[in-house]
């Protein structure tokens, strides 16, 4: 990897994390589907951190199997709900950018949903774990009853019931993250207990085996 941290951006400050993924094996989810949508939260301040982790990175990368998975997600979705697209609002991240993002949560109760790049991050630092949503033909999101990246029992999957119940969040909601869950799984991933959008496609044991992580 020495190599790969020399590569920049332009500036000369920002690492250009394109041409690291496509180095380190990564591929550009677009490349594989091209209906899926792609708008990275983190590479702007709309986000829980409040801060841009990404600078110039604007593409959706992914391990291959990955990639692959959400593309048959996408076709899944498609034959059930026809003009209906995923959108992907983060993918594979870099463990400078995990550091980076514990750090600005570090001794607050955000750090619980932030995976800890001193044992070893999370499956997003794989390539292998996507934060996702869904959209209509007009590109605007459908209800999930909470925004993704919403921290807080508002967002958990194992409560929806008493959530609707309560009023906290629509019937219509919960419905699209069944649809949303119903589409993913199909495709091989798996649905985080505490954030409706987020899924991972193999264990973090699974991932610490077999595949490389993003050291860069």
């Amino acid at each position: 990897m020495a190599f790969a941290a020399m590569i920049f951006s332009a500036s000369a400050s920002t690492p250009d994390y394109d041409a690291l993924m496509r180095a380190a094996g990564m591929v550009d989810v677009k490349t594989v589907d091209g209906k899926i949508v792609v708008d990275l939260m983190y590479a702007s301040t709309n986000n829980f951190v409040g801060a841009d982790m990404y600078g110039s990175l604007r593409r959706a990368y992914l391990h291959p199997e990955a990639a692959a998975a959400v593309a048959a997600a996408q076709k899944a979705l498609t034959k059930e709900r026809p003009g209906l697209r995923l959108k992907i609002c983060d993918a594979a991240r870099p463990m400078s950018v995990q550091k980076r993002m514990f750090d600005k949560v570090r001794g607050t109760s955000k750090a619980n949903y932030v995976s800890n790049p001193s044992r070893g991050g999370g499956l997003h630092n794989y390539g292998l774990a996507v934060d996702i949503t869904i959209v209509d033909s007009l590109g605007a999101e459908l209800p999930m009853g909470t925004c993704v990246d919403h921290l807080g029992p508002e967002s958990n999957i194992d409560r929806e019931s008493e959530l609707v119940a309560r009023g906290v969040i629509t019937e219509e909601s919960r419905r699209n993250r069944q649809l949303l869950r119903r589409v993913m799984r199909s495709a091989g991933f798996r649905a985080l207990r505490t954030e409706w959008w987020h899924f991972n496609l193999r264990s973090r044991a699974d991932a610490r085996a077999r595949y490389k992580r993003l050291d860069f």
